[in-house]
C-alpha cells in the first residue's frame, strides 16, 4: 500500500470550496465527529468559522483525511502521521521516517509470526477433533475442551 496523497494536495479543481463539517465527512468516508477528532488532534488545520458559526473547510482537508486514514491502515498512529504533517521533508525527517517505517516491518514480522504460530496451534486442534469424530462418531470427546479441563491445552 503506498501513500497516494502528497501533504499539501488539494483535490483538482475544487481548491477554493468552503466545505461544511457533513460535507468533508461524507466526501473523506468519515463520520463528522471523527472531523471534528482531526481537528481537535491538530491533524487538520482549525477551520474557520462562517457568519452561521459553521466550520469551513477547504478541499485540502479532505485529501488530508485520505492521508491520515491510508496511513492508519499501515500501522502509523494518530501522533506518528501529526508528526509526517509538521515535518518538513529534510534529510532528518527523512531518516524518522525511515526508522518509523523500519519499526512498523519489524513489528509486523513479529505479529506474523504469531499469527503463524497460533494457525499451527489451530490446525493440530483442528486434525485432533476430526481424527475423534471420525473415530468414535456420536460417542466422540472433544479433546480440544478434554486439554483445556485437564490444564493441559497447549
Amino acid at each position: 500500500m503506498t501513500l497516494d496523497l502528497a501533504l499539501g494536495c488539494t483535490l483538482s479543481g475544487v481548491a477554493d470550496v468552503q466545505l461544511q463539517i457533513g460535507e468533508v465527512a461524507a466526501l473523506a468516508n468519515v463520520s463528522v465527529d471523527a472531523v471534528r477528532y482531526y481537528e481537535k488532534r491538530k491533524l487538520l488545520q482549525r477551520a474557520p468559522r462562517s457568519s452561521g458559526n459553521f466550520r469551513l473547510f477547504t478541499s485540502e482537508a479532505v485529501a488530508r483525511i485520505h492521508f491520515i486514514k491510508q496511513a492508519q491502515e499501515m500501522g502509523l498512529s494518530l501522533a506518528e502521521i501529526r508528526e509526517l504533517f509538521t515535518a518538513e521533508g529534510g534529510a532528518s525527517q527523512c531518516q524518522r521516517v525511515r526508522d518509523l517505517l523500519k519499526e512498523k516491518i519489524d513489528d509486523l514480522d513479529k505479529r506474523m509470526k504469531k499469527l503463524r504460530e497460533f494457525k499451527r496451534t489451530l490446525t493440530h486442534h483442528l486434525v485432533t477433533c476430526e481424527n475423534e469424530l471420525q473415530q468414535h462418531d456420536a460417542t466422540a470427546m472433544c479433546p480440544v475442551i478434554v486439554q483445556m479441563t485437564q490444564g493441559k491445552g497447549k
